[in-house]
């Protein structure tokens, strides 16, 4: 994406895309008309009659009675699969180019759901009509736009059932787990049982263990980047859920100069070396690159923390459950613990 001037871009397309495909992938954006960012608990229940649910953008879904024939985007499918909340169809990056799970749908048997659509601005309504629709759920990385709903079919789509949409962003990942098992208890999940009563203990354990390992290692910096072909990008992590919840459990992270869209900079592979880093979290989604195919650019095989085999994946999009989040967390305590101050 040389020579792309930002502000005439989706930001949304940019960060679907984790800045690491072409200017011809970045679609038109997507959006839901006005509304708050209230990140009040829903309320709904999973008894027989009314439901409703109060979501991230200060609006209440409602239906006579709660909604079984769920669509929902990839990632908050999977997260309400963990909660026992099974949907009927997903859209988002649900398969790779050889037919295999994408990173992002967790255990969801793919399989077992109609997949709507697989890429950005990809968003098939007839198959959608015909799952008679009772609820559509997405995330929201911009304040009232619906994650991987393409702008020219928004309105017809949200016209065949209620929607609901929760924070990706300005949000923390603890605080974004809360409103997934708000939504997914209000849809009928048994949210004490124990599988999810153990998992939240494990992440909490993780957090605790996280939080440890940053104060024992506090000159250890961390990077936040993912790849394309022609820019390597550098994310600020206050901006995303995940990252900036790590800095609170205080891990110390490289701070760019971020475009005007504010979630990260560009920089070409001749000046990658910008920024003094330890340890490099590279965006695990299927739009980068990953450091498997960066072993061409010389400038990438330089930096301190490429050769002293400090690379470790991020999962930039989390599956906001605590069976999921858990080991997001063990995994970075991990290279913490191990890691060698080479910056």
């Amino acid at each position: 994406m040389p020579h792309v001037r930002i502000p005439s871009l989706s930001r949304r397309g940019l960060l679907a895309a984790g800045g690491a495909v072409g200017l011809g992938a970045v679609l038109a954006a997507c959006g839901d008309g006005d509304g708050d960012s209230s990140t009040e608990s829903g309320s709904g229940t999973a008894k027989s009659g009314p439901w409703s649910f109060e979501d991230d953008r200060g609006r209440t879904a409602e239906a006579d009675s709660v909604p079984k024939n769920i669509v929902a985007f990839i990632g908050v499918a999977a997260a309400l699969h963990d909660y026992g909340v099974e949907v009927k169809g997903v859209f988002g990056p649900t398969k790779t180019a050889d037919g295999k799970p994408d990173v992002q749908a967790g255990d969801l048997d793919i399989d077992k759901v109609e997949v709507l659509g697989n890429v950005w601005g990809e968003f098939n309504v007839e198959k959608y009509t015909s799952l008679a629709p009772e609820l559509l759920v997405t995330a929201m990385w911009e304040k009232d736009a619906l994650w991987y709903v393409p702008d020219q079919s928004k309105d017809k789509i949200l016209q065949l059932a209620p929607s609901v949409a929760l924070w990706a962003a300005e949000t923390t990942v603890p605080k974004a787990i809360q409103r997934h098992e708000d939504l997914a208890a209000s849809l009928g999940a048994d949210v004490e049982a124990k599988k999810v009563t153990d998992a939240k203990a494990r992440f909490e354990k993780a957090a605790a263990r996280l939080r440890a390992a940053a104060k024992s290692q506090p000159n250890i910096k961390v990077m936040v980047g993912s790849a394309s072909q022609d820019l390597f990008y550098v994310s600020l992590a206050k901006m995303s859920a995940d990252t900036l919840y790590f800095q609170e459990l205080g891990v110390r992270f490289v701070e760019p100069k971020v475009n005007e869209a504010g979630f990260f900079e560009e920089l070409s592979w001749e000046n990658v070396d910008k920024y003094d880093a330890d340890i490099i979290m590279m965006d695990n989604r299927s739009s980068a690159l990953q450091p498997d195919a960066l072993t061409s650019k010389p400038t990438w095989a330089q930096l301190p923390a490429v050769k002293a085999g400090q690379v470790v994946p991020r999962t930039t999009e989390p599956i906001y459950s605590y069976d999921k989040c858990a080991p997001i967390l063990e995994d970075l305590a991990e290279a913490i613990e191990k890691a060698k101050k080479v910056s």
